[in-house]
């Protein structure tokens, strides 16, 4: 039995966490306090962080042409040193061959390696089924946008088997409410993104089964009707979660402010990460945008339209610390929209909760006078996957 001594996220208490078999065995109130804050006391914990938008990280991407077991070894450690211990690697728009290989290298690694089996609570399937329109479409390449396919889907989900857990869908496209009904059906999530729907497409998508918004405010035309448009239908509707990348590019933070107000407890974070996240800036050819600038500041943007990005360079510490920077949130608010909501998404009861009989996936760590949060140790299923060397740990 191993344990560790930290502070709630949620009620700043005290506690012994013990764990044994991958599963938390018991949680004890130790009567005291620490700060959670670098240098002094006891760390933060939380249950472990869930992203549901990974791309790829730190030159590691899964959407190259030829995806390799490394790019998904390699962004898994990557994502636990940011205190991500389940994911959801997201597969985008490209051809069928293209789309197909990836998801079935992705199963075969989640059969072979406990570490990625552990780790990858699904796969994100963003695309094809996305809209044309220059914009909405985002970085997706217009050659590959289609109508949904059922076949093609079926094809994708036994080459993965059976993995994909969520998917991005355009209201818009020829058949999506069948589709949409057919894999809501399934038990797969289903969101809309990179869409132009009207309000009349979006409530039939809605109806259907879709219940999430993806990277809510992004994947939309630069300009606008002020007021009637498919991001304030999707903002307003009260059955609908949003996901916001708080990276402080995708959203001006007055915008991530309005809109996490907006959504109320509906709302989760995710970094929407690529493989040119973490890379020096220059310019980089991707297959998520093409010629692709990354900036000093971390923007990462197509050259060819410098308003269209091109995915995100965050880390999940960046996505929390940045909600409490910039929309005012507590801790508590922030971090909850990394555990617990994304894994009521996914239908997952086991995640995302400090509590005995769930998964001992554990994160640890601290929030300095300037807000900006610094991993301490990464546990997943009972096992530590990234410790901070630093200094010494009076939690174990």
């Amino acid at each position: 039995m191993e344990a560790r001594r930290a502070l709630r996220f949620d009620t700043n208490e005290a506690v012994e966490i013990g764990f044994e078999g991958g599963t938390i065995r018991y949680v004890h109130p130790l009567g005291s306090s620490g700060t959670g804050e670098s240098g002094g006391g006891l760390p933060w914990i939380s249950p472990g962080w869930i992203d549901l938008q990974v791309n790829g990280y730190a030159g590691f991407d899964f959407n190259a042409e030829q995806v390799t077991t490394e790019d998904i070894l390699g962004v898994t450690r990557e994502m636990h040193k940011y205190g991500v211990t389940s994911y959801l690697p997201t597969v985008i728009t490209g051809s069928s061959e293209r789309m197909e290989r990836t998801l079935l290298l992705l199963g075969r690694a989640c059969d072979d390696s406990a570490l990625v089996r552990s780790s990858v609570a699904g796969i994100h399937v963003e695309g094809p089924y996305l809209s044309k329109e220059d914009g909405p479409r985002g970085a997706h390449p217009l050659e590959h946008v289609r109508e949904p396919d059922e076949r093609e889907w079926e094809r994708w989900q036994r080459a993965c088997g059976g993995r994909i857990r969520l998917a991005t869908v355009a209201p818009e496209r020829n058949g999506a409410a069948a589709f949409i009904e057919k894999l809501a059906s399934e038990g797969i999530v289903v969101s809309l993104g990179h869409t132009a729907a009207t309000r009349e497409q979006l409530e039939e998508a809605v109806l259907a089964g879709a219940v999430m918004s993806t990277h809510l405010g992004n994947g939309a035309h630069p300009v606008l009707p002020r007021h009637p448009h498919y991001i304030w239908y999707q903002l307003a509707d009260d059955r609908l979660w949003a996901s916001f990348i708080a990276d402080g590019h995708h959203l001006a933070p007055e915008v991530l402010k309005a809109m996490i107000r907006a959504k109320q407890e509906k709302f989760v974070l995710v970094t929407d990460c690529v493989a040119l996240g973490g890379l020096p800036p220059g310019r980089y050819r991707s297959n998520v945008g093409g010629e692709v600038d990354v900036l000093e500041n971390g923007r990462i943007q197509t050259a060819q339209n410098p308003n269209i990005l091109a995915g995100s360079g965050a880390k999940m510490t960046d996505c929390v610390a940045n909600a409490v920077r910039y929309a005012g949130l507590p801790l508590r608010e922030a971090v909850e929209a990394v555990t617990v909501r994304p894994a009521q998404i996914l239908r997952r009861p086991d995640l995302g909760r400090l509590e005995p009989g769930c998964a001992a996936d554990l994160t640890l760590f601290t929030l300095d006078a300037d807000e900006r949060i610094t991993v301490r140790e990464t546990i997943v299923k009972g096992s530590t996957v990234y410790t901070d060397h630093r200094e010494e740990k009076p939690w174990k």
